[in-house]
């Protein structure tokens, strides 16, 4: 009997060793490339994911990965145009009470916009896209975001001016759509942040507190090849090949700093790899720029200057830890599609 307990477990440490190395092996690599329009399909490598997040736009102590909405939009319209939060979207309008004068007020905002690229080992045609618009798929995304599904009732915000502007014009978010999910979702910041907010806080001479706690309401949607031929997505991807689809994840409302998110993969068959899918994750996140370029609140307290907002969200700051939305949004981003790469690359 011991001899067969002991074959038992010397089998399973095997096998346990064996999936661990086999996971290993499966794991996507990321190379920055600096430009992914100008990447051929065949210097692609295998387990490799081509990564570019350049913006154009050097604030000050974030790395140059930022770009102005308004610049974004002249230098890259097929962007604004399909990575915008919806079709015809514009920096927010808002009213403001000025000397007791009501004054129309454009808010500003920055782009951070990340490009990837990555081939799976399966076809096009075995994908069914309608698994991954699910709570599970979102979870493997990113274990420190906590999601629950929700309905559009249930995300209503009439009273607050973000939610009602970044209502889409066209349909009621969540709404009339198959293989489609709503989502609310929360993130409780890692690390030194939380600390370092709370001493933020004590030292802003203002009445509205800024949380450590980010919560955020989106949806996530599956694109049919029709619909994915009707906005011209093949433009975007630089593929000239029928798309099988795309998931669409669209965040329409955050409680702070970033204004709406968006979250766009297009799945192509390989022009000359049949037994191969080419996949085109976008990422776009709009950003408040009043609070992107502040820094002088935060300069003038030793324990503080390391958490100039643009320093943080760039990743690179000393309060930056993590993987997820804490360590910045570079190693956010870049995690996310690894994620990505994985779950598809998983033919059960």
């Amino acid at each position: 009997m011991s001899k067969l307990i002991a074959r038992s477990l010397i089998a399973l440490v095997t096998g346990l060793t064996l999936a661990s190395a086999d996971a290993n092996a499966q794991q996507f690599q990321i190379e920055d490339v600096p430009s992914m329009e100008a990447l051929q399909l065949k210097q692609l490598k295998p387990k490799t994911i081509a990564f570019n997040d350049r913006g154009n736009d050097e604030v000050a102590d974030a790395g140059g990965i930022f770009m102005r909405y308004e610049d974004w939009a002249k230098a890259r319209p097929l962007q604004q145009q399909m990575l915008s939060l919806y079709p015809g979207y514009t920096e927010p309008n808002s009213d403001v009470i000025v000397d007791g004068t009501k004054k129309r007020y454009r808010e500003k905002l920055h782009m951070y916009v990340a490009q990837a690229r990555f081939v799976v080992t399966r076809p096009a045609s075995s994908l069914d896209l309608s698994r991954y618009a699910t709570l599970p798929f979102v979870e493997k995304l990113d274990p420190a975001i906590k999601h629950k599904l929700a309905t559009p009732a249930e995300l209503a915000r009439p009273k607050e001016m973000r939610s009602v502007y970044n209502q889409n014009p066209q349909r009621r978010w969540c709404e009339g759509r198959a293989s489609t999910i709503c989502l609310h979702s929360t993130y409780k910041l890692e690390g030194r942040l939380p600390v370092g907010i709370a001493l933020a806080n004590k030292i802003r001479d203002n009445p509205k507190k800024i949380s450590d706690t980010l919560e955020f309401d989106g949806e996530l949607t599956v694109l049919s090849p029709a619909e994915v031929a009707e906005r011209g997505l093949s433009k975007l991807t630089g593929i000239d090949q029928p798309a099988v689809g795309a998931l669409e994840q669209s965040i329409f409302y955050v409680n702070q700093v970033i204004e709406f998110g968006k979250m766009l993969a297009v799945f192509q068959p390989h022009p000359t790899e049949p037994d191969k899918t080419v996949v085109s994750v976008f990422v776009s996140l709009a950003l408040e720029s009043n609070i992107l370029v502040k820094r002088k609140d935060y300069a003038q307290v030793p324990v503080l200057r390391n958490l100039v907002p643009a320093q943080v969200l760039a990743g690179k700051s000393s309060f930056n830890s993590g993987n997820s939305l804490s360590a910045g949004l570079p190693v956010y981003a870049r995690n996310q599609v690894k994620a990505i790469a994985a779950i598809l690359e998983q033919r059960s």
